[in-house]
């Protein structure tokens, strides 16, 4: 536990210097020293604590986007050495409603592709109308949203209604900033 407590004060740090290059050699390291699911671990704690920050108000924005793009440039560069068996089902995408921020979409995609599952990437910037018709037309089972804005947030009624009116039922997955700022806020959309 030591080991990955120091590994992770030291990849948090990089992170936040936006340092490509040393964030690789500390991933390469603990991969060679440890395995996947080692890098993994850490990828997410540095991540958080990124995240923490930004809500404390002790971390920029834009360290906080930077470094989920370092993230993600490593978990794709590692990714196919793990030899990861990709599954087919369920049929998911995720796409970000209104807002134009895909950090945290990115993020989940990374996830979900570093864990073997397809996900279909609808983009970002997604009207109501734009997330209902390709969600329909792809006929995807569970659909995935990300959220900035609290007025974003809202609009997930609508999609919900809409695809219900159209005997489209996916199962639909919400978050984003409001969502941590209202653990309630899924209830009322």
């Amino acid at each position: 536990m030591i080991d990955f407590d120091m590994n992770a004060e030291k990849f948090l740090a990089v992170l936040l210097e936006l340092n490509r290059i040393k964030g690789n050699e500390i991933f390469e390291q603990c991969y060679q020293e440890h395995n996947f699911e080692f890098v993994e671990n850490l990828t997410i704690e540095a991540l958080e604590r990124i995240g923490l920050g930004w809500e404390d108000g002790s971390i920029s924005l834009s360290q906080v986007y930077m470094s989920g793009v370092i993230c993600e440039e490593l978990m794709d560069k590692y990714m196919p050495k793990m030899c990861v068996k990709q599954k087919k089902t369920p049929k998911m995408a995720i796409g970000v409603l209104l807002d134009h921020h895909a950090l945290g979409k990115r993020m989940v995609y990374s996830v979900l592709k570093s864990a073997g599952y397809q996900v279909l990437d609808f983009g970002q910037g997604l009207s109501v109308n734009d997330l209902v018709k390709k969600t329909k037309e792809n006929n995807v089972d569970i659909l995935l949203i990300s959220t900035l804005m609290l007025s974003s947030a809202l609009k997930v009624k609508a999609v919900r209604e809409q695809l219900c009116s159209l005997d489209t039922h996916p199962k639909i997955i919400v978050g984003g900033a409001p969502f941590r700022m209202d653990c309630n806020l899924w209830q009322k959309v």
